[in-house]
Protein backbone atom coordinates (compact mmCIF):
# COMPACT_ATOMS: atom_id res chain seq x y z
CA UNK A 1 0.00 0.00 0.00
CA UNK A 2 1.24 3.46 -0.93
CA UNK A 3 -0.49 6.56 0.37
CA UNK A 4 -0.64 9.26 -2.29
CA UNK A 5 -0.71 12.96 -1.57
CA UNK A 6 -3.50 13.87 -3.98
CA UNK A 7 -2.33 17.50 -4.03
CA UNK A 8 1.18 16.52 -5.17
CA UNK A 9 0.93 13.20 -6.99
CA UNK A 10 4.37 11.68 -7.62
CA UNK A 11 5.52 11.24 -11.21
CA UNK A 12 5.85 7.45 -10.86
CA UNK A 13 2.18 7.31 -9.82
CA UNK A 14 1.04 9.42 -12.78
CA UNK A 15 3.03 7.18 -15.13
CA UNK A 16 1.10 4.14 -13.86
CA UNK A 17 -2.19 5.99 -13.60
CA UNK A 18 -2.30 9.05 -15.92
CA UNK A 19 -5.70 10.22 -14.64
CA UNK A 20 -4.28 10.24 -11.10
CA UNK A 21 -7.39 8.69 -9.55
CA UNK A 22 -7.25 7.01 -6.15
CA UNK A 23 -7.56 4.32 -5.10
CA UNK A 24 -5.85 2.20 -7.72
CA UNK A 25 -5.06 -1.51 -7.68
CA UNK A 26 -2.97 -3.75 -9.92
CA UNK A 27 -4.95 -6.68 -11.30
CA UNK A 28 -3.28 -9.05 -13.80
CA UNK A 29 -0.58 -6.53 -14.79
CA UNK A 30 -3.19 -3.79 -15.34
CA UNK A 31 -3.69 -0.77 -13.08
CA UNK A 32 -7.37 -0.21 -12.31
CA UNK A 33 -8.48 3.11 -10.75
CA UNK A 34 -11.76 4.08 -9.03
CA UNK A 35 -13.43 2.16 -6.20
CA UNK A 36 -16.52 1.19 -8.18
CA UNK A 37 -14.48 -0.03 -11.17
CA UNK A 38 -12.16 -1.96 -8.85
CA UNK A 39 -15.18 -3.63 -7.24
CA UNK A 40 -16.50 -4.62 -10.67
CA UNK A 41 -13.18 -6.10 -11.74
CA UNK A 42 -12.85 -8.05 -8.49
CA UNK A 43 -16.45 -9.25 -8.85
CA UNK A 44 -15.63 -10.64 -12.31
CA UNK A 45 -12.48 -12.38 -11.07
CA UNK A 46 -14.09 -13.70 -7.89
CA UNK A 47 -17.85 -14.05 -8.47
CA UNK A 48 -18.56 -15.76 -5.18
CA UNK A 49 -19.58 -14.41 -2.78
CA UNK A 50 -21.36 -11.83 -4.90
CA UNK A 51 -20.55 -8.24 -3.96
CA UNK A 52 -23.21 -6.47 -6.00
CA UNK A 53 -26.19 -5.53 -3.85
CA UNK A 54 -29.75 -5.84 -5.07
CA UNK A 55 -30.88 -2.62 -6.78
CA UNK A 56 -33.03 -1.55 -3.83
CA UNK A 57 -29.93 -1.44 -1.60
CA UNK A 58 -27.42 0.02 -4.06
CA UNK A 59 -27.85 3.65 -2.97
CA UNK A 60 -28.02 3.12 0.80
CA UNK A 61 -25.70 5.60 2.49
CA UNK A 62 -24.84 7.36 -0.77
CA UNK A 63 -25.49 10.84 0.67
CA UNK A 64 -23.42 10.38 3.83
CA UNK A 65 -20.06 11.38 2.36
CA UNK A 66 -21.24 14.62 0.73
CA UNK A 67 -23.09 15.54 3.95
CA UNK A 68 -19.93 14.78 5.97
CA UNK A 69 -17.75 16.96 3.71
CA UNK A 70 -20.20 19.86 3.89
CA UNK A 71 -20.36 19.66 7.70
CA UNK A 72 -16.59 19.27 8.03
CA UNK A 73 -15.92 22.36 5.91
CA UNK A 74 -18.70 24.42 7.49
CA UNK A 75 -17.77 27.45 9.56
CA UNK A 76 -21.42 28.26 10.37
CA UNK A 77 -22.94 26.15 13.18
CA UNK A 78 -26.43 27.20 12.07
CA UNK A 79 -26.22 26.27 8.37
CA UNK A 80 -27.97 22.90 8.82
CA UNK A 81 -25.00 20.82 7.68
CA UNK A 82 -24.73 18.93 10.97
CA UNK A 83 -28.44 18.07 10.90
CA UNK A 84 -28.18 16.97 7.26
CA UNK A 85 -25.40 14.55 8.23
CA UNK A 86 -27.38 13.31 11.23
CA UNK A 87 -30.40 12.72 8.97
CA UNK A 88 -28.30 10.62 6.58
CA UNK A 89 -26.77 8.62 9.45
CA UNK A 90 -30.25 8.07 10.92
CA UNK A 91 -31.44 6.73 7.55
CA UNK A 92 -28.48 4.32 7.54
CA UNK A 93 -29.25 3.30 11.12
CA UNK A 94 -32.88 2.59 10.18
CA UNK A 95 -31.79 0.51 7.18
CA UNK A 96 -29.33 -1.50 9.27
CA UNK A 97 -31.96 -2.06 11.95
CA UNK A 98 -34.28 -3.61 9.35
CA UNK A 99 -31.74 -5.35 7.11
CA UNK A 100 -28.36 -5.59 8.94
CA UNK A 101 -25.81 -6.27 10.15
CA UNK A 102 -24.52 -5.29 6.67
CA UNK A 103 -26.37 -3.27 4.02
CA UNK A 104 -27.45 -6.47 2.31
CA UNK A 105 -28.05 -8.56 5.44
CA UNK A 106 -25.63 -11.20 6.62
CA UNK A 107 -23.19 -10.87 3.70
CA UNK A 108 -20.94 -7.92 3.00
CA UNK A 109 -21.50 -6.21 -0.34
CA UNK A 110 -19.95 -3.47 -2.49
CA UNK A 111 -21.95 -0.76 -0.71
CA UNK A 112 -20.35 -1.78 2.61
CA UNK A 113 -16.90 -1.77 1.04
CA UNK A 114 -17.54 1.71 -0.31
CA UNK A 115 -18.93 3.06 2.97
CA UNK A 116 -16.18 1.67 5.23
CA UNK A 117 -13.43 4.16 4.31
CA UNK A 118 -15.93 7.03 4.13
CA UNK A 119 -17.20 6.31 7.63
CA UNK A 120 -13.61 5.98 8.85
CA UNK A 121 -12.72 9.41 7.42
CA UNK A 122 -15.92 10.81 8.96
CA UNK A 123 -15.05 9.39 12.38
CA UNK A 124 -11.42 10.52 12.35
CA UNK A 125 -11.79 13.93 10.68
CA UNK A 126 -14.89 15.09 12.56
CA UNK A 127 -13.43 13.83 15.82
CA UNK A 128 -10.28 15.83 15.22
CA UNK A 129 -11.59 19.03 13.64
CA UNK A 130 -14.97 19.39 15.36
CA UNK A 131 -14.66 17.15 18.44
CA UNK A 132 -17.77 15.46 17.04
CA UNK A 133 -18.88 11.84 17.28
CA UNK A 134 -21.80 9.88 15.90
CA UNK A 135 -24.52 9.88 18.57
CA UNK A 136 -24.69 6.70 20.64
CA UNK A 137 -28.42 6.51 19.85
CA UNK A 138 -27.43 5.38 16.34
CA UNK A 139 -26.42 2.00 17.74
CA UNK A 140 -26.80 0.11 14.48
CA UNK A 141 -24.37 2.50 12.77
CA UNK A 142 -21.90 2.05 15.64
CA UNK A 143 -22.16 -1.74 15.43
CA UNK A 144 -21.82 -1.56 11.64
CA UNK A 145 -18.67 0.53 11.89
CA UNK A 146 -17.16 -1.88 14.44
CA UNK A 147 -17.96 -4.77 12.12
CA UNK A 148 -16.44 -3.04 9.08
CA UNK A 149 -13.39 -1.63 10.86
CA UNK A 150 -12.54 -5.02 12.42
CA UNK A 151 -12.31 -6.79 9.05
CA UNK A 152 -8.80 -7.94 8.23
CA UNK A 153 -8.95 -6.29 4.80
CA UNK A 154 -9.85 -2.96 6.39
CA UNK A 155 -7.20 -3.24 9.09
CA UNK A 156 -4.55 -3.88 6.44
CA UNK A 157 -5.54 -0.97 4.19
CA UNK A 158 -6.76 1.85 6.41
CA UNK A 159 -4.61 4.96 6.61
CA UNK A 160 -3.23 6.09 9.94
CA UNK A 161 -5.47 8.67 11.64
CA UNK A 162 -2.81 11.38 11.30
CA UNK A 163 -2.79 10.83 7.51
CA UNK A 164 -6.57 11.28 7.44
CA UNK A 165 -6.30 14.47 9.49
CA UNK A 166 -3.50 15.82 7.27
CA UNK A 167 -5.42 14.92 4.14
CA UNK A 168 -8.45 16.95 5.19
CA UNK A 169 -6.49 19.93 6.52
CA UNK A 170 -6.44 21.90 3.22
CA UNK A 171 -10.23 21.59 2.87
CA UNK A 172 -10.98 22.43 6.50
CA UNK A 173 -8.60 25.37 6.58
CA UNK A 174 -9.63 26.79 3.18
Amino acid sequence: MHLINVNEKPQWFLELNPEGKVPVIKVDDKWVPDSDVITGVLEEKHPSPRLAPPPEHSSVGSKIFPAFVKFLKSKDPNDGSEQALLDELKALDDHLKDHGPYINGENICAVDLSLAPKLYHLKVALGHYKNWTIPESLSHVHNYMKLLFSRESFEKTKPAPDHVVAGWAPKVNA
